[in-house]
């Protein structure tokens, strides 16, 4: 750890969602941010769904995002390290990101100690061993010769076939957060789970599009990052404490 520096974690912003009007302008915030970051920013942690749609053909990069991809680079070549999670929006990063952006890759949960502390840090999704639906869909869209299949389609077919699906997402039926279940939600539970085979001070998630950030044991905190659709929340840690912060938009 060097002196002055932090540990940034953010998930959930959804860029391009077709359900959304003000792609543009979130984009601009974003970059901003990443730009307000960038000087005392050791590590980054994207947990997942920064894309509402992302597949990469071997030839093709999906078109937009140039201002954030670049921001992206800009920091991983600074010396920032990047840790890209995909979640189910973003699921089918393959390559490109890590060789062009200098991201780190990450498709499952991963645990790491940083700064003498224990963290625990996945998007969430198929996690919850009751969403029996999503698991399931999760492994079609996992299955190796049914995304060689989807690899044949034409990129204009393919992607206007994802942004339908995507506008039945929970952002067009003006669903950004749902409830907190508190002991009854599936990642808490997942998280206690855990807990009870191994120590992590922090449980860190995305996808829930909700803020929180509570005790789940005896020196441990489960928190989920909230989103960048309305919120514009992110995660902060010192080495000492871990923050929940919302952006300021001007």
């Amino acid at each position: 750890m060097k002196p002055g520096k932090k540990i940034y974690f953010i998930s959930d912003v959804h860029l391009g969602a077709p359900a959304l009007s003000n792609n543009h302008e979130r984009e601009l915030l974003f970059v901003a941010w990443l730009d307000k970051i960038k000087d005392d920013a050791e590590q980054l942690f994207l947990l997942g769904d920064i894309f509402d749609f992302w597949f990469e053909y071997k030839k093709v990069a999906p078109r937009g995002f140039t201002r954030a991809l670049g921001k992206i680079a800009e920091l991983a070549d600074s010396g920032v390290e990047v840790h890209y999670f995909t979640g189910n929006h973003d699921i089918w990063v393959f390559d490109y990101l890590p060789k062009e952006l200098g991201v780190i890759l990450h498709r499952d949960e991963y645990r790491v100690n940083l700064w003498g502390k224990r963290f625990f840090l996945a998007h969430g999704d198929g996690l919850d061993p009751t969403d029996k639906g999503y698991n399931l869909l999760k492994k079609i869209f996992t299955n190796k010769p049914l995304q060689w299949l989807f690899a044949r389609l034409h990129p204009n077919f393919a992607f206007t076939l994802a942004h339908k699906w995507s506008k039945r997402s929970r952002l067009t039926k003006g669903i950004v957060g749902e409830g907190f279940k508190n002991e009854d939600e599936g990642l808490y539970k997942f998280s206690k789970s855990i807990l009870g085979k191994e120590h992590f001070d922090f449980f860190i998630f995305g996808h829930r599009h909700v803020l929180v950030d509570l005790p789940i044991g005896q020196g441990s905190e489960f928190i989920l990052l909230g989103e960048w659709i309305s919120l514009f929340s992110y995660g902060v840690f010192d080495g000492e404490k871990f923050e929940l912060k919302k952006y300021e938009v001007k």
